[in-house]
């Protein structure tokens, strides 16, 4: 990638980001495209941010960035950053900066002029790559030929950059899953092993963050897999150490093979083990969203798929546990079997019993229960526990019935029900 540039990338060229880069680099002052823009255009690949690194002072950043139009937001302005909205696009512009303070979570930085300092303060190499407006590119620390061998590599000392936050351990293995190919660099897995423990010392929050992103990787087996080898990934899934991780592998071919999008919640839930009560304490710990928690919990709790199971039979699983869970459970005994199935008769029946089940389900609509507590109520049934009761017995009835029963004939039943009790 000698002499590598970035001209040309659609991006680069729109208007109003080049005249924000002119705007801070005037009068002596320089702007750079920074980190993950230039490593993904370099690579072929979809950018989504583009981050800028300049040499001016954050209150002088958000004065030329007002004066010229453009909106400006101090979003982190203690370390160095202002979010400048251009074209209707953020950015987050940050002054150069060095760290003098570091605790393994947050860092006290100085600001600067120097592009290699710059540089040398963050992660990993492919993360330390600049592109001037023009699109030509500028590397100070060997990210060109980490890229293209696709290595993986801290900047300087491994365990240096660790110490300096701990969150890059899992960062470390997140961009191997992305970015890496072959043996993570040797130096690197051995810092990550060495200094696990002081992940403790991270917010759930940031640690999910970061697993999430790893999970959601096209393929993250390899990376998971060093991850255990190193002690990681107990330490930051200790739900996982039992259980394992060999169900991602034949997942993942499963979501290539059957055009599945890759799904961080089904990945994590092939990891750790069906126990709602485990699951349960997992979502606390790492404070996983309302949404996030209910779905593992409610997998957790749904029956286990059976390939002989009949649409009808099926139908009503769907209706009382809820489709998403019964899905979740299918996919995976579905990507179990197709990994056994080469091997074995039975198994390959049992993966054509639940792709057809898997078809149903993902098609099924559930069907509205047609009675209400005031329907009970003008048959004469008083409101309280004893029309709860009734209404679920009805409901049960007609679910059994395969919802055929119409509202008439629910009723009919409820008033038959109700003289009797």
């Amino acid at each position: 990638m000698s002499g590598a540039s970035v001209a040309g990338s659609a991006w680069l060229e729109d208007a109003e980001l080049q005249r924000l880069l002119q705007v801070l680099g005037a009068g002596g002052e320089e702007a750079r495209i920074a980190g993950g823009a230039v490593r993904n255009a370099l690579l072929g690949e979809a950018v989504a941010d583009v981050d800028i690194a300049t040499t001016t002072h954050p209150d002088e950043t958000m004065r030329r960035a007002e004066q010229a139009g453009f909106k400006a937001v101090p979003t982190g302005a203690e370390h160095g950053t202002i979010t400048v909205i251009a074209g209707g696009k953020g950015h987050e512009v940050t002054t150069l900066r060095a760290d003098v303070e570091t605790d393994g979570r947050r860092a006290k930085v100085a600001f600067g002029r120097d592009w290699k300092a710059d540089a040398e303060r963050r992660d990993f190499t492919i993360n330390a790559l600049y592109a001037e407006a023009d699109g030509s590119v500028i590397d100070l620390v060997g990210g060109l030929a980490d890229l293209e061998s696709r290595t993986l590599r801290f900047i300087g000392d491994a365990e240096a950059r660790i110490r300096e936050d701990y969150l890059r351990i899992l960062r470390f293995f997140r961009f191997f899953a992305y970015y890496g190919s072959g043996r993570p660099d040797a130096e690197g897995l051995k810092a990550c092993a060495r200094l696990k423990d002081g992940l403790e010392r991270l917010s759930a929050e940031r640690v999910w963050s970061e697993l999430k992103k790893l999970l959601s990787a096209p393929d993250p087996s390899r990376a998971l897999l060093w991850m255990r080898q190193a002690g990681v990934l107990t330490k930051a899934l200790p739900e996982s150490e039992k259980w394992g991780i060999d169900a991602i592998h034949g997942l993942v071919a499963a979501e290539r093979d059957l055009g599945w999008r890759p799904d961080a919640m089904l990945r994590l839930a092939a990891m750790v083990p069906p126990d709602p009560d485990r699951m349960r304490g997992l979502a606390e710990r790492l404070k996983l969203s309302n949404a996030d928690a209910e779905r593992l919990t409610e997998w957790a709790m749904a029956p286990a798929a059976v390939p002989a199971t009949t649409e009808r039979e099926l139908a009503r699983t769907l209706y009382r546990r809820g489709r998403q869970s019964i899905v979740d459970r299918l996919r995976l005994s579905l990507a179990s079997a197709r990994v056994r199935a080469a091997e074995s008769d039975v198994a390959l029946i049992e993966a054509g019993g639940y792709a057809r089940q898997l078809k149903f389900a993902e098609k099924w609509a559930a069907p509205d229960f047609p009675l209400k507590g005031a329907d009970l109520k003008g048959l004469g049934v008083p409101a309280g526990p004893g029309m709860g009761r009734l209404l679920k017995q009805l409901e049960e009835e007609w679910i059994e019935a395969d919802f055929r029963p119409g509202r008439d004939a629910l009723l009919e039943r409820a008033a038959k029900v109700g003289s009797n009790d």
